[in-house]
């Protein structure tokens, strides 16, 4: 761009002369008891330092870790496992975005799970979570029903299983304590039957095998809540809602076609009891 050349030295010293009285009234002060002049030297100060606008940042999302066996890793489902459904209830009820990070493993007992928290991966997961769903115990049930179709399966021969599951439990809850931090949340699910249910139980197993399964069912749930509570945790009841609080309603449209696990409406109806018991 052309610089301009004065024309004479008369208007240079009319230049100074215009400098001069402009320093004189940036460095002026009013007297005491007069009004205030403007003052140059904050504008310039203003102009020189833009002027931050407050931001409103977004929530940070919540981690929602699901460790457990065949339920909470959705076998048999081909569809979206009750982990990553109940993280998406939870981010839209809250208006805080939810992540779901599921660790199931099909065939896990209260003994493997704890081997797996051990292992580092499931480990950083679930010591970063804001809240744990657990749902474990019925695979440490299993062989009871081969002693059940052998000649029966009592009392006698429950007890000490459903004892041994709540201490498996116990050592799992206690390895997610010592993974988690002083906020976290965890979330334990009951079962509403640790074998097969509905029509495919009836058509496979034959009479008898409903009333004793749900014996089996009830005793587990009870220590499961009991071992949950004892850490302060909160105990998902699922009986209900799959069965009705008196056990007589057909889970079949909530099972998958094995009869053992939940399907797509099943999986809904879990990820809305964990929405239910888990406060805003």
């Amino acid at each position: 761009m052309p610089r301009t050349v004065l024309a004479s030295g008369a208007a240079l010293a009319a230049a100074a002369v215009a400098l001069v009285a402009v320093v004189g009234v940036v460095g002026w002060r009013a007297p005491s008891g007069s009004a205030p002049g403007p003052d140059h030297s904050a504008r310039a100060e203003s102009a020189a330092t833009p002027t931050r606008t407050a931001t409103s940042s977004a929530p940070s999302p919540r981690s929602v870790v699901g460790v457990g066996d065949s339920v909470t890793a959705g076998t048999n489902c081909d569809c979206a496992p009750f982990v990553a459904r109940f993280a998406e209830l939870l981010g839209a009820r809250d208006g805080r975005p939810a992540t779901a990070t599921n660790l199931g493993v099909p065939g896990l007992t209260t003994d493997s799970l704890a081997t797996q928290l051990t292992q580092a991966g499931p480990a950083r997961s679930v010591a970063a979570a804001d809240l744990v769903v657990v749902t474990i115990g019925a695979n440490d049930l299993g062989p009871l029903q081969d002693r059940w179709e052998q000649g029966g399966c009592g009392p006698a021969c429950l007890a000490p299983a459903v004892a041994a599951m709540a201490r498996g439990l116990a050592t799992d809850l206690a390895r997610v304590k010592a993974l988690g931090g002083p906020g976290q949340r965890v979330e334990v699910t009951t079962y509403w039957n640790v074998f097969e249910d509905g029509d495919v139980a009836d058509r496979q197993r034959g009479a008898g095998f409903a009333d004793w399964s749900d014996s089996v069912t009830v005793a587990a749930n009870r220590a499961i809540c009991a071992t949950t509570r004892s850490f302060g945790d909160t105990c998902v009841d699922l009986y209900a809602p799959f069965l009705s609080a008196d056990g007589n309603r057909n889970p079949t449209p909530l099972l998958s076609s094995d009869g053992d696990h939940p399907d797509a409406a099943g999986h809904a109806l879990i990820a809305r009891a964990l929405l239910a018991a888990t406060p805003r």
